[in-house]
């Protein structure tokens, strides 16, 4: 604990003196949040829930998903540069180096996220749950980053071209995101998609943050699968199944990574 403390101290440290991470890691989902709230959201009807209010959440969850994606570029390009090298002739846990690098890319979720809120609240989406009910919608947004970051850790050990590595998490995380119901209700998709999209992990988180910021309008259409029937319960389970299957994996690849 103390070995990946002092790691994630210095990927702060790291992150900071590179605000241009951020930066970029926001303009991103700010810039889909517009098109998608002002573009396409003219052109869909829910209705009755505004779309702006509806889509502000499946974006959340999106940004979450996508921004993990730095911890398996930063991982890529530490084992090129030979960084790892030299944390390897070192006496600490082979561990604390994936600890310390998706700790620090947590806080910068943090941040991302803040930005975002923001960016909804100005475009018109409110939180109508209560101040315990929204904490909670946090908390979950943060776990299931911090899970997403294993993925993507994961992925970075085990492709060999750091140049590749954003493709290939694009190809494996942006899917996730387009079937399911972050932008448009998952009843609507046809057969084996609506399958897909419902036992999806991020149509549960999605869901269970619009049930706790209260955005889930009156009269909506009752779910028929269960992960979305108890979305909050369901996103729990997502998070620890991810963290359960990947952080061991991720250790596993890492330390076959330097022992070569």
């Amino acid at each position: 604990m103390s070995d990946a403390l002092t790691l994630s101290r210095r990927s702060l440290v790291k992150n900071l003196r590179n605000p241009d991470v951020v930066v970029f890691s926001s303009a991103a989902p700010i810039a889909f949040a517009l098109l998608f709230g002002y573009v396409f959201g003219s052109a869909i009807d829910l209705g009755g829930p505004n779309y702006r209010e509806f889509m502000v959440v499946g974006i959340l969850t999106q940004t979450m998903l996508l921004t993990a994606s730095n911890t398996g570029t930063g991982i890529a390009y530490d084992m090129k540069q030979g960084l790892v090298d030299r944390f390897r002739s070192l006496p600490i846990s082979q561990s604390a180096v994936l600890f310390g690098r998706t700790n620090g890319d947590a806080v910068n979720n943090l941040v991302v996220m803040a930005l975002l809120s923001v960016t909804g609240l100005l475009m018109g989406w409110r939180i109508r749950g209560s101040f315990a009910d929204a904490a909670l919608a946090y908390l979950l947004l943060f776990l299931f980053a911090y899970a997403a970051s294993w993925i993507a850790a994961t992925i970075g050990l085990s492709v060999r071209s750091p140049e590749v590595l954003g493709n290939v998490l694009l190809m494996a995380l942006l899917p996730l995101t387009f079937v399911s119901n972050a932008f448009v209700p998952s009843d609507e998709l046809p057969g084996p998609m609506r399958v897909i999209a419902e036992w999806n992990p991020v149509s549960t988180v999605v869901a269970a943050c619009r049930e706790l910021f209260g955005n889930i309008p009156p009269g909506w259409p009752e779910p028929d699968a269960w992960p979305l029937q108890h979305p909050v319960a369901a996103s729990f389970l997502w998070v620890a199944v991810i963290l359960l299957v990947f952080v061991p994996l991720a250790i596993r690849r890492y330390q076959r990574a330097v022992s070569q």
